[in-house]
Parts: structure tokens; C-alpha cells; sequence
């Protein structure tokens, strides 16, 4: 029986409305976000903001001396950090940063951790902004966050309703090798009435971010129905999906077939040569955690 968009809308308000504390980010982050996004801002601003939390302070610094930016030297101090990243990459290092708190809690089933899905979606973030950078798509920044939120709705469904996800990991099911012998999103629309790209969509427009991210986290799964605007970002994680799952990162639920779409490839303009000789980078990179931020 097809469920039509209006009662998925419906749904997704409804889990919305019961989860307060994933539905709202942390204080610190939205006053991040509004800085950023205010062209009046300053670096000294940001620092102003950032400072009074010794966690994001440590968090940032992290990221900022991993080899991932290749940045000469050790930066040891908040504010030459944000002159060498920008105000913009700092806004996603914080967002980044209140995310993976949302990542935590036991094994749901031997197949499905809210750890597994951390894993999978900071190698998703990885391989977006790798695969990004090689082709000079100019996404900096954004091509990481929107890798890492991908999926965010499957975490709304857990805090939502743990028995009602532990029943479509069930039904999903997987044979030895982790390959799910149905599609998780047919499953989900059974369980819960919605998919996990309708709660995650709906998660992004609560959280006021970016019209991309909600499209991202919307049509990954099915990027020719993405926005025009739009699809270079959604094609961009789509490939970036398929790759992290071929690297063993512990989560493909989500995808009978890892195989990257050539209709994503083309999109973006990334040939099968170029995802070839970019596959041990990304694989290296993903070995180290370079920018875990768990």
C-alpha cells in the first residue's frame, strides 16, 4: 500500500514534536551558526563564543592539526585556528562536533550500533570531501558535514522508537557477508510510515540548516529526484555512500548494492579511472580517523 507524501510529512512532525532533545541542537552551536551566517561577524566574535566551551575549544584544535588539512605547523590557539580555517569550516566543525553526541548508545541488534552508523557516516564525510577536492567542485567544507549528516534520519528513528527500528533491522535482514536481502527503505515506510530521507530532510528544516543538506539527506538514496540546485551536492554523497560502504565501515543497511551509480559519477564528472586511483587515498584516510570527532 503506497503512503503518500502529506502522511509521511505527517509522520515525521509527529516524531518531531515527541523528541525534544535530538529535535533542538545545542545552544552553543546555534549561536555559532547565526555568527557565521551574519556577515558582520568577526573571527574575534567566534572566538568570543567558542571559548566558553573547553570541549569544542579541544575538539576544534583536533581537527584543525590533523593532516586531513594539511596545514603547516601546530595550531595551538582558538583564534589563529579560525583565521586559518575560516568561519565557515569552524560553523561545521561545531556542528560536526554536536552530531556525533547524538551518535551514542548500546548495540540496537548485532547488525545495527548507533556506533556503526557514526562510523559509516564520518567515512561518508571523508570520501565526500576527497572526492570533492579532486574535482574541484568548490563544495569545501560542505561536501564533509552534508556527507556526515546523510543518514541522520535513522537516528531520529532510534530515539523515536528503538522497538520499531530493532523491527526494520529485522525485516531488512542481512546474509553473512552483511548484504540486507530487502530494501530498508520499503521497510521503513511498512514500520514506521516514513523513510529514514523523510526524517532526515525533516530534521534539517527544523534545525534551519541549509536547503542542500535537507536535499542530501532527502534524495541520497534516489539523487535524479534531488532539486536541480541541488544535485551536484546529492550525487556527490551518493557516490561517496557506495564507496564507504565498499570499504568496510561497518554499516550498509541501506544499500543492497554498493555499486556506484555511473549516472552519480557522471553527474559530478568523476570517471571510473579517477574513483580507481582515488581509493587507497580515501582508504588511508579512513585507517587513520583522521577527523573522527567521537
Amino acid at each position: 500500500m503506497s503512503i503518500n507524501a502529506a502522511a509521511r510529512e505527517q509522520k515525521v512532525r509527529e516524531a518531531l514534536s515527541e523528541i525534544s532533545h535530538i529535535a533542538t541542537l545545542p545552544e552553543i552551536t546555534m549561536r555559532i551558526i547565526n555568527l557565521v551566517e551574519d556577515t558582520s561577524s568577526t573571527a574575534q566574535d567566534l572566538q568570543n563564543v567558542i571559548s566558553n566551551d573547553p570541549a569544542l575549544c579541544a575538539r576544534i584544535l583536533k581537527v584543525v592539526n590533523s593532516s586531513f588539512y594539511g596545514l603547516p605547523g601546530q595550531v595551538s590557539s582558538i583564534n589563529r585556528a579560525i583565521v586559518m580555517l575560516g568561519l565557515n569550516a569552524v560553523k561545521n566543525i561545531a556542528i560536526a562536533a554536536s552530531l556525533a553526541k547524538l551518535f551514542r548508545g548500546g548495540d540496537l541488534t548485532p547488525q545495527f550500533s548507533a556506533k556503526m552508523l557514526w562510523s559509516h557516516s564520518n567515512a561518508v564525510a571523508i570520501a565526500s570531501k576527497m572526492i570533492a577536492n579532486e574535482l574541484n567542485l568548490g563544495l569545501g567544507d560542505e561536501a564533509y558535514l552534508a556527507g556526515l549528516i546523510h543518514d541522520i534520519g535513522i537516528m531520529l528513528e532510534m530515539q523515536y522508537d528503538r522497538n520499531q527500528l530493532i523491527d526494520v533491522v529485522s525485516r531488512t535482514g542481512c546474509d553473512s557477508s552483511g548484504v540486507p536481502a530487502n530494501d530498508m527503505l520499503e521497510v521503513e515506510l511498512g514500520v514506521f510510515g516514513a523513510t529514514h530521507e523523510d526524517f532526515g530532510r525533516g530534521l534539517c528544516v527544523q534545525w534551519k540548516f541549509p536547503v542542500s543538506f535537507a536535499a542530501v539527506c532527502g534524495y541520497h538514496h534516489n539523487p535524479a529526484g534531488a532539486p536541480e540546485e541541488h544535485s551536484k551536492l546529492v550525487n556527490l554523497v551518493a557516490v561517496a555512500d557506495r564507496v564507504a560502504a565498499n570499504l568496510g565501515s561497518h554499516y550498509r543497511l541501506d544499500l543492497i548494492s554498493t555499486e556506484v551509480p555511473s549516472e552519480a559519477m557522471d553527474a559530478i564528472g568523476l570517471t571510473s579511472h579517477m574513483l580507481e586511483q582515488l581509493m587507497p587515498k580515501i582508504e588511508e584516510a579512513l585507517s587513520v580517523g583522521e577527523i573522527s570527532l567521537t
